[in-house]
């Protein structure tokens, strides 16, 4: 046999569409980190701003036609008003101008991203130094002192993230891809949901107890955690009984490739360009990186978007899979999942 005969058998279409596809995700990585992190700046970040009646208005526009336009700006009745939006995660800083001084207050909430709160400050002093103004910080939600720059949420739904495809791409590369009927696509998703609760109540008790780096429910962390891992976890699943093996791929494209940087972790979402923005919250990373800053540092408030984005991915995902095993028949052999020619099964059926 020629050497050129031995590269055709070993190097069949399949592996070769495999490894273009690898190859593929490896610039796509590549490409959407970079162009997420490269150049973070703010761009219409919420903002209040609360003024005598005679210089709201001003200050309003003047913030709104800053360069480069960081700030969204809108006028509040008072002080407590602002700090209220700002726990509701209705805005993401407040300028408060003390009509008897020149020193003014920026509340800002280093728990959403110390980033874009000393982003916030200084675009704010900056301001207030051409009028010959001063401006202090307050930190009306302060990040952990264990949780530097508000990171931990993020590195915390990153890791439910990851627990959640690698606990599918294992079941499918132990076992076919496809589930065989639909009792197995069943046991598949029961074992899903256990594996959910554990990695939920791990990371929380890790985040928690162990590291003290977040604040907030402890359950309630738990719950998202669960939550977390099964939609991702059924996502793979449900990608995997619809393409196969590729499934893992396209699943580490949706939450690695295109989840991980726009999820507002490094940079909080206000920071990331349009793209990154606009996809961020729609997607499993995003969703819980907000939801776990909400339990630590927000009250648990502005909560109910993301974890609906996550329970949608998780019933989607358990349909898919669940439709796509009632419609083989359990004798049918599965090419991309059935075993190479010449290989013992021992007699038992894929899970």
């Amino acid at each position: 046999m020629t050497f050129a005969d031995e590269v055709k058998n070993a190097v069949t279409p399949r592996a070769a569409l495999l490894v273009i596809g690898v190859l593929a995700l490896q610039l796509l990585f590549i490409a959407s980190y970079i162009g997420a992190l490269h150049n973070p700046k703010p761009t219409d970040v919420p903002f209040g701003v609360v003024a005598p009646q005679q210089v709201s208005a001003r200050l309003v526009t003047e913030l709104e036609n800053l360069p480069g336009g960081p700030l969204d700006p809108r006028a509040v009745t008072d002080a407590a008003t602002a700090r209220r939006q700002i726990l509701d995660r209705e805005i993401d800083g407040a300028l408060i101008v003390n009509p008897r001084g020149t020193t003014d207050a920026v509340l800002v909430a280093s728990g959403g991203g110390t980033v874009l709160a000393t982003s916030l400050t200084k675009i704010i002093k900056e301001v207030e130094s051409t009028q010959h103004r001063t401006a202090r910080a307050v930190d009306v939600a302060p990040a952990s002192k264990q949780d530097f720059d508000g990171l931990s949420s993020f590195y915390l739904a990153v890791g439910w993230c990851v627990g959640g495809y690698l606990c599918a791409s294992i079941l499918a590369i132990s076992a076919g891809s496809r589930p065989a009927n639909r009792q197995r696509a069943a046991i598949r998703t029961a074992v899903m949901a256990l594996y959910s609760i554990a990695g939920g109540i791990g990371g929380a008790i890790i985040v928690g107890p162990i590291l003290d780096a977040l604040p907030g429910s402890f359950w309630a962390l738990s719950g998202l955690g669960a939550l977390t891992v099964f939609a991702v976890g059924m996502t793979t699943l449900a990608l995997q009984a619809l393409t196969g093996i590729v499934g893992i791929g396209l699943a580490v494209l949706i939450v690695v490739i295109a989840g991980n940087p726009s999820a507002g972790g490094a940079f909080p979402l206000p920071m990331l360009p349009d793209f990154w923005r606009a996809i961020g919250p729609a997607l499993p990373p995003g969703a819980s990186t907000w939801t776990a800053r909400s339990i630590a540092y927000f009250r648990g408030n502005a909560v109910t978007g993301p974890l609906l984005v996550l329970s949608a991915w998780a019933v989607v995902g358990t349909v898919i899979t669940l439709l796509m095993a009632m419609r083989r028949k359990p004798e049918a052999a599965d090419a991309t999942d059935a075993p190479p020619a010449g290989t013992a099964t021992g007699g038992s059926t894929p899970a």
